[in-house]
């Protein structure tokens, strides 16, 4: 008998198949990236600020409307929970994307590894030093990297309901990793871009 678990099961499968079948090396994309920990951490408290952060304020009101919805489903039953939580996932993903002008196509699945640059970013990032990055750089962009990691590190410890100042981080964040990324992939257009930030 086809039951609604196996409906629900069988959704599941073939987003699991359809995930792992994109490519793009897309680092907030990821199952493990930086938005969908906050939107995890937004439904585990209760508080949509974790989530507000990585959207535009534009779009703040289509993911508050869209997470009273998901506290509400996810309360139903497990099943309901897990595909409410994967769709309030992607959608905050796929808005983040859109606020920085980039495409989205799926989120990667969980135990994605993302390019060289970007893992040693986000290490950095959580040791709290950027030494081992400039191991693997060029003298020349050193000084550009410390700036930018140093901002970074300055922003860290907002106040999670201060969302001004939790955007701050979060394009500090953004501009961090995307320039280690374009220096990892020798994209010196990418680099010059985010040099005039």
């Amino acid at each position: 008998m086809f039951t609604k678990l196996n409906s629900a099961m069988m959704l599941i499968s073939v987003s699991i198949l359809i995930l792992a079948a994109n490519i793009t090396l897309a680092h907030c994309d990821s199952m493990e990236g930086p938005v969908v920990k906050a939107s995890i951490k937004a439904l585990e408290t209760g508080n949509i600020n974790y989530v507000l952060i990585w959207v535009q304020a534009r779009d703040e009101q289509e993911i508050k409307n869209l997470f009273e919805k998901v506290l509400h489903i996810r309360k139903l039953n497990d099943e309901a929970k897990e595909l409410a939580d994967m769709y309030f996932f992607e959608t905050v993903v796929r808005v983040h994307r859109m606020g920085e002008g980039e495409s989205y196509t799926g989120l990667k699945p969980a135990g994605y590894k993302p390019e060289e640059g970007i893992e040693a970013a986000d290490i950095a990032i959580g040791k709290g030093s950027v030494e081992n990055v400039l191991s693997h750089l060029d003298e020349k962009y050193h000084q550009r990297v410390k700036e930018l990691f140093n901002n970074l590190q300055s922003k860290k410890n907002y106040n999670v309901n201060d969302l001004t100042a939790g955007r701050e981080y979060v394009e500090a964040y953004v501009h961090f990793i995307h320039y280690i990324e374009g220096l990892f992939n020798g994209e010196e257009n990418k680099v010059e871009e985010h040099h005039k930030h």
